[in-house]
This record gives C-alpha cells, structure tokens and sequence, in this order.
C-alpha cells in the first residue's frame, strides 16, 4: 500500500511545500483509493514537514514547489517526492497519478535568497 501526501492551499496543490496549511493523504492499494484524510502539519521550521510526513509513514509526495534540502530529507527517509505539479484540486492530482498521467518538472526553490521569496512556481 502507498500513502501519497498532496500539500494543499485553497483547495489546490500549494505551489510552496513548506507553507501548505493541509496535507491530504491518499491510501492507495492495487490502483485504487481505500481511504483519504486531511492533516494539518507542524510550523514551518527546516525538516519538521519532512520528518513529520516520515513519522506519518508516506511513501511519495506530490507537490509543486519544494526546496533541495527538503527533497534530500525526504529521499533519506525513502520518501518518493514528484515536484512540479500543476495546481489542481488533490482528486484530480491523485487520479493522474494513479493512472499514470500526472506531469511533472524539476521545480526546486532555491533558499539562499531573501526568505520573502519567489520560487517561480
């Protein structure tokens, strides 16, 4: 079974991991839905996101923008993290990614700016 974490902002796809006030987590089993729940996450502080979803047991993360040194915490803790997803509502995200047509890019943030920051995404 997978548990897919979806990072969500006003009902779509956060564009920045970190500043998502709602996870959405999707069980996942032989290609189908079993079970979905909303979780509000701790403060934003560095790692505390990626460890709690670690502690939560997930197994991939999509998301939109995302910062490499939460990507690297997230790989170590074997967790499969697909960036660059369009902002959608999380059903939709989650049933192209099951089908296997979700698109996705490299949109990694970049933190040695101002943290004020635009990440283009």
């Amino acid at each position: 079974m997978k548990k897919i974490a979806i990072p969500v902002s006003e009902g779509i796809l956060s564009a920045h991991f970190g500043h998502a006030p709602y996870f959405y987590f999707y069980y996942v089993e032989d290609g189908k839905i079993i079970k979905e729940q909303m979780e509000m996450p701790p403060p934003h502080e560095f790692g505390v996101i990626p460890n709690w979803l670690a502690e939560n047991e997930v197994t991939d993360l999509i998301t939109g923008g995302i910062g490499p040194k939460a990507v690297d915490i997230l790989n170590n803790r074997n967790i499969n993290v697909f960036t660059g997803a369009p902002a959608d509502n999380p059903a939709e995200i989650i049933r192209k990614f099951i089908a296997g047509t979700l698109k996705t890019t490299a949109n990694l943030c970049n933190h040695d700016h101002n943290h004020d920051h635009n990440c283009e995404h």
